[in-house]
């Protein structure tokens, strides 16, 4: 008589983000001379807070007028020579990520909406049998934000927050935003069932 046999375990993925997903221009979707360029720093944490190492943050935004470089998006906006909007972060030692970007333009939402300038994030890390998909709003968007229908979709307190950069004060060469990533714990990041 055969032994019986139950289901394999899940398995996570990784580490081995640094050696086998590199992307060509890394998370620096334009030169930090564009005049309209951005920096955003933050860090991928645990339930701990402590940070996530060799993971990857991939990122996919409009362009700065909001369009799209895809083959759908096919309204009467401007396209960006040379901008497609797609790039990869990979964090280091101290779960730090870097992205050089241009803060997107509003894009068409649901119905007759309108959405913030926003980024669309996908998070890869060991532990995880399965990328997260989340957002980076901007602080100094507030109107915008305000009317946002899938900020407003998030019931109002402190998680609505965890999806908003933070916009640093000071002279810089870049103007810079500050954005966390929580896996879990209290301050969990709003993750999307996509």
């Amino acid at each position: 008589m055969a032994a019986r046999r139950g289901t394999t375990p899940s398995q996570t993925i990784g580490p081995f983000h640094r050696i086998m997903v590199p992307w060509e221009g890394g998370a620096e979707l334009v030169s930090p001379d564009n005049p309209d360029a951005i920096r955003i720093e933050g860090r991928i944490l645990d339930g701990a807070g402590e940070p996530v190492d060799d993971s990857v943050v991939e990122l996919w935004q409009a362009n700065v007028h909001g369009r799209y470089a895809h083959v759908e998006d096919t309204r009467e906006v401007p396209l960006v020579a040379g901008f497609d909007g797609f790039g990869r972060a990979i964090t280091d030692g101290e779960g730090r990520f870097t992205i050089v970007t241009v803060k997107p333009g509003c894009v068409p939402g649901p119905g007759e909406s309108v959405q913030a300038p926003h980024i669309s994030l996908s998070v890869f890390a060991r532990g995880l049998l399965k990328h997260l998909v989340t957002r980076i709003y901007f602080s100094d968007e507030e109107t915008a934000n305000d009317q946002d229908p899938v900020l407003l979709s998030i019931e109002d307190g402190t998680r609505r927050d965890t999806l908003v950069a933070v916009r640093q004060e000071g002279e810089r060469r870049l103007p810079l935003y500050e954005f966390d990533i929580y896996l879990q714990g209290p301050r969990e990041t709003v993750f999307f069932n996509i």
